[in-house]
Formats: structure tokens, C-alpha cells, sequence
């Protein structure tokens, strides 16, 4: 596990999309297409990384996940590849993104998770703060709002 560097962002843009569109779902193949049409990169995907703190994990020199924190403790990207779901990666990447979020004194965590990513994010002390519908390129998707506040 490392910190990204931004030679890493189009790999991510392809964590991502193999995550969204070849990983198991609660989302249809029309919801997953609205949500990652084709891999992210370019300059906004940059720059909406660049003042991030990321995290990726390696395995034989190519990206299986990684997840960012927003120095206001916004959880925005957690991704696993579908090789990689059910290893307990995310609980890696998570438990490191945590210790990052203590070292700048960030003791309140939020995040907008998916339906896939609830299961994982309550397993690591998140709970829902309420359920959403949110549109995407004219499809509906079912997330939750979900915090973590440091004891």
C-alpha cells in the first residue's frame, strides 16, 4: 500500500470502472452504465483527485484498489477490483485512511456510499445518517449518507 501519485490517476479511473461495471451489483446494467460510461481520466478527474489524501494498493505492479479522503474527512472514492472484493482490501485501505485522518486531527468521517459499499462501510463503525436518491445521466440510484465519529 502506498500514497497515489497523480501517474496513478488514469489506473484508478480503471479500478473504478472495472469496480462499477464488472463487480457484483444491486444496480442495474443501465444504472451502471450512467454511473462510469467509460474509464475516468482527463483534467477533471485530476484535479477533483489532486487535493486529495489517496491510498492504492498494488498487486504485481498494477492497481486493486484504492480509496481518498478530502481533508475535510470526505470519504470520496473507495474502489476494489472484482478480483480483489471479499480479500478484506477495503478494511486495509480503510484502517489506513483512518490513521491518516487522526494524524491531522479529523475525527468526524462522511461518505455518499453505494449499495455494494454500505455492507463495508458499517463494518468499520460507519452508520447511516439517512438514505438518498441521487440522478445520474437520467438514472436514479439508491445510496446513503453514512459518518464515523472517533470515540
Amino acid at each position: 500500500m502506498r500514497r497515489a501519485t497523480p501517474a496513478d490517476y488514469a489506473e484508478m479511473g480503471a479500478v473504478m470502472y472495472d469496480a462499477v461495471r464488472n463487480g457484483p451489483s444491486a444496480y442495474t446494467e443501465a444504472q451502471r452504465r450512467a454511473w462510469v460510461p467509460i474509464p475516468r481520466d482527463g483534467p477533471d478527474w485530476h484535479a477533483r483527485l489532486a487535493g486529495q489524501d489517496i491510498l492504492v494498493s498494488e498487486s504485481g505492479g498494477r492497481i486493486t484498489g484504492f480509496i481518498s479522503m478530502t481533508p475535510q474527512g470526505y470519504i470520496d472514492f473507495a474502489y476494489v477490483r472484482p478480483a480483489m472484493q471479499g480479500t478484506g482490501l477495503f478494511r486495509k485501505l480503510y484502517t489506513e485512511i483512518e490513521i491518516h485522518a487522526q494524524e491531522r486531527g479529523i475525527s468526524h468521517l462522511t461518505t455518499h456510499a453505494s449499495l455494494m459499499a454500505q455492507p463495508a462501510f458499517a463494518a468499520v463503525g460507519f452508520k447511516v445518517v439517512h438514505h438518498e436518491e441521487v440522478q445520474i445521466r437520467g438514472e436514479v440510484f439508491k445510496r446513503a449518507k453514512m459518518e464515523k465519529i472517533a470515540d
